[in-house]
């Protein structure tokens, strides 16, 4: 019953989207009243109809439904009840549904709170949110159908997966299907992949809606920065979704793949990174749209790339275009997701030509020098720019273009990315760093070099007190020197501002701070998003450029030195968990400078799909110690040993990067506001 109701919802969901797309179309662009709140009604009845069939796969997931093919593909009766759950996006076609179910519910909100402000366009904007829906609504109900049932063919002695009773067959037993069951992929069973999925989608479907809202202006015309006011909220929304979704996949990484690192030019991880890329440009770009009314024809551009990104980098993970631990197998969905991406860009670049050729997209200003916050802004995007095409190439475009035309299988290294990649986030910290000090429209080079100076000063102090406290590397060190540069001219810019307040209404420290975010939460929230950009950027440093590996081999009781490391290798323990699989665990004793610190139990688990093996680390501020067991037995075990400084500042740098974005995107609270609030709360 619960793959009937599931599979009628589906479908009615998928009706309504198509035909919310049709009547909002119809009604925009005939000013029909009538159809348009049609349109609008159609596609806010997607969300219950969408979140009913996901509550039909959950409940089969937690009720061990295995009849159901998918539950059967990706648990067993072993798996724990919070992985039965998060199942629901462990492989393709229930990561279709839950996508849908997110992306139903970001064009619902976004219908409701621009429904009266944004009449014009949004007709055209629920035309093209319900397009979106109603395509990945139709790959699960025509190709990937979460809710297939396993049917005994007696005839043919075989067993078919579908939707629909096959004519003849019969349900198989569920003691036959319980003890078939596959149980989820073992790369999957971490914390981590219980929300990193869950961000990532969350990203790329929340950059639908400024998508959708572009392009229903320049289908309507209303081409001033209405667009841009409506979507700010939800473009930082989906901005830090996606931002958390790569910080967990590196987490993630670092925990389960079990080679010490948490950032290895993946193509599947670049195919999350190049939208991000594209959507941070778009973020700085409009800003100056809304200042100065420039870029218009750009930031059209900015988030088409950015929506077709989202579109590729789907695309190429569900595709099987390209091979990764992260991707999904091989299926039918390929070429319409190619087809999708392909029509969507062109019917957006379209009416982006369209509009242009009319002269409906000119700049009310022009950029003044080259010094102003404008052209260091738009210095800012042709680098993010660059470094989407960099990655881009080397991902997706040599590695295909070389099996299509010379059918050889290239595939680029880590070193040829960092090779290219380096020099321009170089740029991008030195860039982010210089343009908050610069003024709008024009800047001498004696008023920026004014406002320089004292960042430069503390990045030049900086840099010594790191040579003398032993940075053996120049390289590394003028790295550190630019990345603290731009985190010192965030500190700097919210201490000038506090100071002003303090100066102007002789307020305290904390009292002018607070007022300081208050009043300009977009400004500020910003400050500290680039403070944990730069807390970031000193992690990948110290854990990438003073790493430390080695592998040995220990008899039992034997120990190693590494650095100021001692580790010693206690027992080798077999075991058998709750769910089924062998451990094989080795106690290990780890000492620094001759005093015991931490005891660690590095392991390999064996599942029947996969080994997986399970680090032991041991973390501070300075460095994780991370030990690896690559195999053994009771009387000897070889471990590879990694040493990685500052690599925790990485995820801190994270959280403050998450800290600033809830700043900036936190409603703006006015006496009005507060008093409107309280009203509603006595009602």
């Amino acid at each position: 019953m619960l793959a009937e109701i599931g599979l009628a919802a589906l479908a009615i969901a998928f009706a309504l989207a198509v035909y919310a797309v049709a009547a909002s179309a119809l009604g925009g662009h005939k000013q029909l009243e009538r159809w348009q709140r049609s349109g609008r009604n159609a596609a806010l009845l997607t969300f219950p109809a969408v979140l009913l069939a996901t509550a039909m796969m959950v409940i089969a997931l937690m009720t061990e439904q295995y009849q159901m093919s998918y539950v059967y593909s990706v648990t067993d009766p072993q798996t724990p009840a919070l992985y039965r759950f998060t199942a629901l996006w462990g492989s393709q076609r229930g990561s279709l549904l839950f996508w849908s179910l997110l992306m139903s519910l970001f064009a619902v909100s976004a219908i409701g709170l621009n429904w009266r402000g944004e009449r014009r366009i949004m007709p055209f904007a629920i035309a093209f949110m319900m397009s979106t829906l109603a395509f990945f609504l139709g790959l699960s109900l025509f190709l990937e159908n979460p809710f297939e049932r396993w049917w005994l063919l007696p005839e043919e002695a075989r067993e078919v997966s579908s939707a629909l009773i096959p004519p003849g067959a019969v349900a198989p037993t569920d003691a036959a299907l319980r003890a078939g069951a596959q149980g989820l992929n073992p790369l999957l069973r971490h914390f981590g992949m219980v929300i990193h999925p869950p961000m990532l989608y969350l990203g790329f479907v929340g950059f639908t809606i400024p998508f959708a809202f572009a392009m229903a202006a320049l289908a309507a015309g209303e081409l001033s920065s209405g667009w841009i006011k409506a979507t700010r909220r939800w473009s930082l929304i989906a901005w830090i979704f996606l931002s958390m979704g790569l910080i967990l996949g590196g987490r993630w990484a670092y925990d389960v793949l079990g080679w010490g690192g948490y950032w290895g030019w993946d193509p599947v991880e670049n195919a999350a990174f190049l939208p991000w890329l594209m959507g941070t440009a778009f973020i700085h770009s409009v800003m100056i749209q809304e200042k100065r009314g420039m870029l218009k024809t750009w930031n059209m551009l900015l988030v088409i790339a950015t929506f077709s990104a989202v579109m590729f980098g789907t695309f190429a993970t569900r595709s099987g275009v390209i091979e990764s631990v992260h991707s999904f197998a091989r299926s039918e969905v390929g070429f319409p997701m190619l087809a999708f991406w392909a029509v969507i860009t062109l019917i957006a670049l379209g009416l982006l030509l369209w509009r242009w050729g009319r002269g409906e997209l000119r700049d009310e200003r022009q950029f003044a020098n080259l010094l102003s916050r404008e052209s260091l802004f738009v210095l800012n995007n042709v680098v993010f720019i660059a470094l989407f095409i960099a990655i881009f190439w080397g991902s997706f475009g040599l590695p295909i273009i070389s099996e299509l035309v010379f059918d050889r299988e290239v595939t680029i290294g880590a070193e040829t990315f960092e090779f290219f990649v380096v020099p321009l986030f170089i740029a991008m910290y030195v860039l982010m760093g210089v343009a908050p000090l610069s003024a709008w429209s024009a800047t001498s080079l004696t008023r920026l070099g004014a406002a320089l100076w004292p960042p430069l000063l503390l990045t030049l102090l900086s840099i010594l007190a790191l040579a003398l406290v032993g940075t053996g590397l120049l390289v590394a060190a003028a790295g550190y020197g630019v990345v603290l540069f731009a985190g010192y001219v965030a500190l700097y810019e919210i201490y000038r501002g506090a100071k002003a307040r303090r100066g102007a209404l002789g307020e305290s420290w904390p009292r002018a701070l607070l007022a300081l975010f208050r009043r300009n939460q977009r400004r500020y929230g910003g400050y500290i998003v680039h403070l944990g950009v730069t807390v970031i950027g000193i992690g990948i440093i110290g854990s990438t450029v003073f790493q430390t590996e080695v592998q040995h081999t220990l008899q039992r009781g034997g120990a190693i030195a590494v650095r100021d490391y001692s580790l010693r290798y206690d027992d080798f323990i077999r075991a058998q968990a709750v769910d089924g699989r062998m451990m094989n665990i080795t106690a290990v004793t780890l000492f620094r400078d001759g005093d015991e610190i931490a005891n660690l139990r590095p392991r390999i688990d064996d599942y029947e799909q996969m080994p997986m093996t399970i680090a032991g680390a041991h973390s501070t501020l300075e460095n994780d110690f991370y030990v690896l067991l690559i195999g053994g037995n009771r009387e000897r075990a070889t471990f590879r040993i990694y040493i990685n400084p500052l690599v925790n500042l990485v995820w801190w740098g994270g959280i403050l990067l998450i800290i600033g974005t809830v700043v900036a995107v936190y409603p703006k609270l006015t006496p009005a506001t507060h008093q409107r609030k309280r009203e509603e709360a006595l009602e």
